[in-house]
This record gives structure tokens, C-alpha cells and sequence, in this order.
């Protein structure tokens, strides 16, 4: 049915060979991939704690002496610095148990993902 009875041979001979498109090095894995996506997720996190906390400053200063604005404003302030706490506390504890326990502080941060 196909020439020399190679199935992979024709659908080569079809299709040709891929290469790597111009000015790419070399292929990046999934790692790099999930690397990135981790990075662009930290960077959209820290743009909106600070949106949250330009929109909690606009409420506390709108709020005119209006004793339930200001709370819900100092409530939203508060929740904005608490979420920024946790997540610099889960790096620094990342950082810390990975020199305690590998003598590498970024060993944590470092994802592996094996595949075949």
C-alpha cells in the first residue's frame, strides 16, 4: 500500500522535515513553559495588590467622615497587605527550608516536571 511498506517513510516524504524556525536556538521544554507561566502569574498578582490598594486610598480618602467607607476601605487595605504577606512568607519559608535542607536556597523554586 505505501512505498517500501514504511507508513512513516511516506508521510515524510509528504509532509517533509520540520526544522526550527529562524533565530530559535534550541526548543525550550515544558519547564521553561510552566517557569514563565508561574513568573507572569507573580507579576499580575503583585500589579493587582497594588490596584487594590490604589482603590482602598481612593475610598478611604472619599469617604468623607462616613465612618462604614472608611472601615470597608482599611478592611480592603488590610486584605491587600495580608495576601502580599502570605505570598513573600511562602518564598522566604521556600528559601529558607531549601538552605536548611539542600544548602540551595532556590532548590524549591526550581520545577521539574519528568516526562518520556
Amino acid at each position: 500500500m505505501f512505498p517500501g511498506n514504511n507508513m512513516s517513510t511516506y508521510i515524510t516524504q509528504i509532509f517533509g522535515t520540520i526544522g526550527k524556525p529562524p533565530g530559535v536556538s534550541s526548543y525550550t521544554s515544558i519547564t521553561v513553559f510552566i517557569s514563565n507561566i508561574l513568573r507572569l502569574l507573580i507579576v499580575l498578582a503583585g500589579v493587582y495588590a497594588l490596584l487594590n490598594f490604589i482603590i482602598a486610598g481612593y475610598g478611604f480618602m472619599s469617604a468623607g467622615g462616613d465612618p462604614g467607607k472608611i472601615a470597608s476601605a482599611w478592611a480592603k487595605i488590610w486584605q491587600t497587605a495580608l495576601g502580599l504577606m502570605l505570598a513573600v512568607g511562602g518564598f522566604v519559608l521556600g528559601s529558607v527550608f531549601g538552605y536548611l535542607l539542600y544548602n540551595d536556597p532556590t532548590m524549591f523554586f526550581k520545577i521539574v516536571v519528568y516526562g518520556p
